[in-house]
């Protein structure tokens, strides 16, 4: 197998059919090839990352995010961790490709019987990974491309979407409010303290506009405000 194509699984679930018989009973195994179509839908269309209903209503939903504004900045945290996560993916995914090629250089020239089967072994299982990391890729990208449009539909000019501290002084407060409505007897001392706090604190910031018309401090890279540029 080529390391620079897609894998594709039925190949690798035709592939294990000669070994399961190690862990299965016979008629486990004639079981498992009746259920190769569906194993192979399963594997295919199962739910990695969140769905986009659970992305509206159980990440950015309106009682922990109730503006545009936070609701938008919480989604460039949820589309940057995935970006993130992708990079490293793709580094894995990288060196996952340079061991399989080590591998199958190794199993050109090993003469050992046993030590071949153990390479075809590692082989195998790291062709299984690799599968798998494609399969992550894709659903990763499918998340970011979703909150990529959530953010374009939330962004409608309101905020600023530049500085994420422009709109934490009024969202923030909303957040607050809701926390403090929705305390009950039950409601643990700590927390009622934190809410209650927290709410005084930036309704005292907000009076006296502690955090009006601030901008983000400029800070110069590479530079020492002591160097003599003469």
């Amino acid at each position: 197998m080529k390391t620079d194509e897609k894998v594709k699984i039925d190949s690798l679930i035709e592939k294990e059919y000669s070994h399961l018989d190690k862990i299965l009973t016979n008629e486990d195994v004639e079981d498992f090839k009746k259920l190769r179509n569906e194993l192979k839908d399963t594997w295919s269309k199962k739910q990695i990352f969140r769905t986009e209903t659970e992305m509206r209503i159980a990440v950015i939903d309106d009682g922990r995010y109730p503006t545009n504004a936070s609701k938008y900045w919480q989604a460039v945290r949820e589309q940057s961790v995935f970006f993130e996560n992708l990079m490293s993916l793709s580094f894995d995914y990288r060196r996952n490709d340079i061991r399989i090629k080590k591998l199958e250089r190794k199993l050109d020239n090993e003469t050992d019987d046993l030590q071949k089967e153990l390479l075809q072994v590692s082989l195998d299982e790291k062709i299984y990974a690799k599968a798998s990391m494609e399969q992550t890729a894709k659903d990763r990208m499918r998340e970011i491309k979703l909150w990529s449009q959530i953010k374009s539909e939330i962004d409608d000019g309101t905020f600023d979407n530049k500085n994420v501290n422009t709109h934490q002084k009024d969202s923030y407060k909303y957040i607050l409010e809701n926390r403090f409505n929705n305390m009950t007897p039950n409601t643990p001392h700590n927390e009622k303290l934190d809410i209650i706090s927290q709410l005084s604190t930036i309704n005292r910031v907000r009076a006296e506009g502690i955090l009006e018309n601030k901008s983000t401090p400029k800070v110069s890279i590479g530079t020492d405000k002591n160097t003599d540029t003469k």
